[in-house]
Parts: structure tokens; sequence; C-alpha cells
């Protein structure tokens, strides 16, 4: 049989309704804005204020600038692909989208499970959180979840850029996705697939479990806790950590640790837009802008900022 090359590939998008378009073009703008706003927020005031020099703040930056970066590979294009009507994506840019989605996004699970880790240390081991959780394990362990991340995602990466695409070339997605790649492909992608999900049980469940123990044991540390404000105080956080972790997981569980849907389904654009869009939107305000501390040297910085303003005028 003769085989057409594929040069580009069609992505239908979120919908095919003009109206829900325009809604969810607003919608995805609104995100994207707060997504930045909160998180440039974040690496700023961490960085500025003496008092936020620690390792829960120093991972928090490195987490708000992994969200930006995560959220970056496919936003802006979603949003122009919205207001062009344009849904055509280059095979080598298909690829490209693909590799730093996935990778970014692997090292968003290593990031949540490490940061839950280090709240683990602090409430359940407060005397030697100084002492296990110094600087240079702190950048060991950002460092790891950068190298692993990539480590697990590149091979099957490469291998899924190297398979032939004959046609047809039309992803029911938003952005390239690994599984729908591969039901284009024209030739045998049993391997991959398995090696995929493979990858995808290490990483979703492996840093579920991580993240799974640590609040276990906070939560437990909490009902210990004399001071019955003190103890809601606590819960408060905590709760609102895991309301975040379990959209996160759950959409990815059920996106990721199953088999593909021939062809795509509107399901899966779902959850792949709660977990990739919802949840890291919510992020910055969960995990760092409700803090008093942070709060509080927001404040400062922006009357600081308004004192100096007044001076030179």
């Amino acid at each position: 049989m003769n085989h057409t090359t594929v040069v580009e590939f069609v992505l239908l998008g979120l919908t095919n309704s003009p109206n829900l378009e325009t809604v969810l073009f607003l919608f995805l703008v609104i995100a994207y804005f707060l997504i930045l706003l909160g998180n440039i927020t974040v690496i700023s005031i961490t960085l500025v204020n003496n008092f936020l020099q620690t390792p829960m703040y120093y991972l928090l930056r490195n987490f708000a600038l992994l969200e930006i970066t995560f959220t970056s590979t496919f936003i802006p294009s979603t949003l122009y692909s919205l207001l062009t009507e344009k849904k055509i994506i280059s095979l080598p840019g298909c690829f490209l989208q693909m590799l730093l989605f996935f990778y970014l996004g692997t090292c968003t699970f290593f990031h949540v499970a490490t940061m839950s880790f280090d709240r683990y240390v602090a409430i359940c081991h407060p005397l030697h959180y100084s002492t296990i959780m110094n600087n240079r394990f702190c950048l060991q362990l950002v460092l790891a979840c950068w190298a692993v991340s990539f480590l697990l995602m590149f091979p099957p990466t490469i291998m899924i850029a190297q398979l032939p695409f004959c046609g047809p070339n039309v992803m029911n997605h938003f952005y390239c996705d690994a599984s729908l790649l591969l039901q284009l492909s024209c030739t045998d992608t049993g391997f991959i697939e398995g090696l995929l999900l493979i990858v995808s049980i290490i990483i979703i469940p492996g840093t579920l479990i991580v993240t799974a123990v640590s609040y276990g044991c906070i939560i437990i540390t909490i009902l210990h806790i004399p001071s019955s404000t003190g103890r809601k105080k606590a819960f408060s956080t905590c709760s609102a950590h895991l309301m975040v972790v379990t959209i996160f997981y759950s959409t990815s569980i059920y996106r990721y640790i199953r088999p593909a849907q021939r062809g795509g389904q509107d399901s899966d654009k779902v959850l792949s837009f709660f977990f990739s869009v919802v949840t890291q939107m919510l992020n910055p305000y969960i995990y760092s802008l409700r803090n008093n501390q942070v709060r509080q040297a927001l404040k400062e910085s922006i009357l600081k900022a308004f004192s100096s303003s007044l001076r030179q005028l």
C-alpha cells in the first residue's frame, strides 16, 4: 500500500461550539493570567524577603517556576487556536510540545511529593527539621526531581518521535498527547504503550504514596495538638492542600493509568483540562498565598513600594 507521510497534525481543541469557544477563551485568559500573577508573586516575594529564605519557600519558589513553564507549553497555543481557529501544528512542534508537557508534568508530580515530605518533616519532626532539610539536601531534592523526570520521559518520547505517521492526522485534544500519537502511527506501538504505562505507574502512584503517607502522618500529628484552635488552623491548611492534591491525582490516574480510548474521548480532554489548568491555577493560592508569612511579606512589599512612590512625588 502507498502511504502519505504526515507533516502536520490537526488538534480539534477543547470544543467545536463557537459559543463555548468564546467562554473557554475568556476562562483560559483569566486562568493563565492568575497562574502567571500568582507564581511570579511567589517567586518575587520569596526571593527578596529575608524571612522567607527557608527550605519550604525554596521548594515553593521552584514549584512556582515549574508551573509557569508547564502551563506555557500549551495554554498560549490553545488560546491562539481558539482565537484564530487555526488548529494545525507541525510534526516537530507537536513532538516538542509533547516532550515539554510530559517532562514538566512529571516534574510537577515529584515536586508535589517533595513538598509533602518537607511539610511532614516540619510538622512531625520539628526539632530535626533544620538538620534534615538543609540547603544542600533541598538542592539535591530539586535536582533529583528534574533529572529523574527527564530520565523517565525522554526515552519513550524519542521512540514516539521516530514512529512513522501515514494518516489520519487528527487528534481530539487541545495539545499533542502521547497516547493519541501512538494511535495515529501506522506501525505496531505495543512496546511503547507498555513502556508508557510502566512509567506512568512509577510516576503517579509512586509519588502519590509519598504524598499520602506524608499527609497521613501530618494528620495524626495534628490530632495530638492540645489546642483546638491550633488543630482547626492546621486542618484548614491541610484540607486545602489535600483538595488540590486529590483533584490532581484522581484526574491524572483516570487519564493515564488505564488503556487509551481509541480516537480520543471528550472526557479525556475534560480530565486533562482539570489537572493541567484548574489545579495549576489553584496551586499558588493554596500552597503559598494563603500562608500568613507570605501574605505579610506581600503586604510589606506593597506598602514599601507605595511609600517609595509617594516620596518620589
